[in-house]
């Protein structure tokens, strides 16, 4: 089977890194894949190199959009593929108009959040939506937020969750020891990672808040308590002058981005989660198939996905988030570990990239007819 993904970009995201993990499954399994970049802000590659990456750096200008519609349909046309995926908003609309005059057989638009936009994209996807054939959504929680908000009607969405590599993402003593020592702490300290863009929706400010709060508890007194940030992104300067104005910066530092991800999650012992909306945040299968503990806002598909093996937070709620920091102390070893084991083994059963990349093919087949 030829497969043609679109996407905005192939950047430092969840959506840009199941693209890129679905495009190394797909070839491993025999078929044949070509990525459409929107952009050209190329960060996340498959590691094959049979794949064609195709960037159209469009710019948004008519004649920009014009002339990225012009490519894609050439390179749609020479690929001859028998189904094009598109991935996030963006792309998921230039693959619906592009399909006005390119032979396109199936088009599958997936939505990656609950909440991609506003009134303008919700309209974008109303007007558009009967170009595709399926839209999908990465939780059940997300398909029924598309379908209140009349992005689609009630039988044109489906849920199809994300995967992750489990074999890259397993806990390793090595690199728990070669993180710590990189940042100059022991065994001993409890270390708190957090993981995603400086945004908006990550509403790190929630959790630099709650981590104060929790700081300042009479019970925290005397503890080796870190918290590590691993991003990028618009909100960088305000978030670094937060930390400064509540005086807490010898207790969290900025990362920036790193690549080795899965590293820092051995290096971690709970992983922070504080988004006001989400979709089915990859990160956090990535975080408990490390046996990192999960604290996290419930938003989109995150209840289904640690199914009680975590903490639950109240989203844009940092007295919840840091009463459940300090419960996190609470734990004793064998009661972290059985949480752990059990987390990394629903990731396993539900989550791996192997069976949602089958998942997709046997959709792919239900509409190649």
């Amino acid at each position: 089977m030829k497969v043609c993904f679109i996407t905005t970009g192939l950047a430092m995201g969840g959506a840009e890194k199941q693209v890129s993990d679905l495009t190394d499954e797909f070839v491993v399994l025999g078929h044949q894949v070509m990525i459409i970049s929107l952009t050209g802000d190329t960060v996340i590659k498959p590691k094959s190199m049979d794949v064609e990456i195709n960037e159209l750096h469009m710019s948004k200008t008519p004649w920009g959009i014009f002339h990225a519609m012009m490519r894609a349909r050439k390179l749609i046309k020479n690929f001859s593929p028998d189904i094009v995926h598109s991935h996030m908003i963006h792309a998921n609309i230039f693959a619906r108009i592009l399909r006005i005059f390119t032979k396109i057989p199936r088009l599958i638009c997936t939505a990656h959040n609950t909440n991609e936009g506003g009134k303008g994209r919700i309209l974008a996807y109303r007007v558009t939506d009967k170009l595709a054939d399926i839209n999908t959504n990465v939780s059940q929680e997300a398909v029924e937020a598309f379908i209140k908000n009349g992005a689609v009607t009630k039988d044109r969405m489906i849920a199809v969750g994300n995967g992750i590599d489990i074999e890259r993402f397993v806990f390793s003593e090595q690199y728990r020891n070669q993180k710590r020592k990189l940042l100059n702490i022991d065994d001993e300290t409890s270390f708190y990672l957090a993981v995603g863009r400086l945004d908006e929706q990550k509403d790190y400010y929630n959790m630099i808040y709650a981590f104060a709060d929790f700081l300042s508890q009479p019970e925290i007194e005397n503890k080796k308590i870190i918290l590590a940030i691993i991003g990028q992104g618009a909100l960088d300067e305000e978030l670094n002058n937060l930390v400064n104005e509540l005086n807490i910066s010898s207790s969290i530092i900025f990362l920036g981005l790193q690549m080795d991800i899965e590293q820092w999650m051995s290096a971690a012992d709970f992983y922070l989660m504080s988004s006001a909306w989400e979709g089915l945040p990859l990160v956090i299968a990535e975080a408990m198939a490390s046996s990192c503990f999960v604290i996290a806002t419930d938003c989109g598909g995150v209840k289904e996905m640690i199914q009680g093996n975590g903490f639950l937070v109240e989203s844009k709620n940092y007295k919840d988030l840091s009463s459940k920091l300090q419960k996190s102390l609470t734990l004793n070893k064998q009661e972290k570990k059985s949480c752990t084991l059990r987390a990394r083994s629903n990731v396993i059963q539900n989550y791996s990239i192997s069976a949602v990349a089958s998942q997709w093919i046997e959709i792919y087949k239900s509409q190649h007819k």
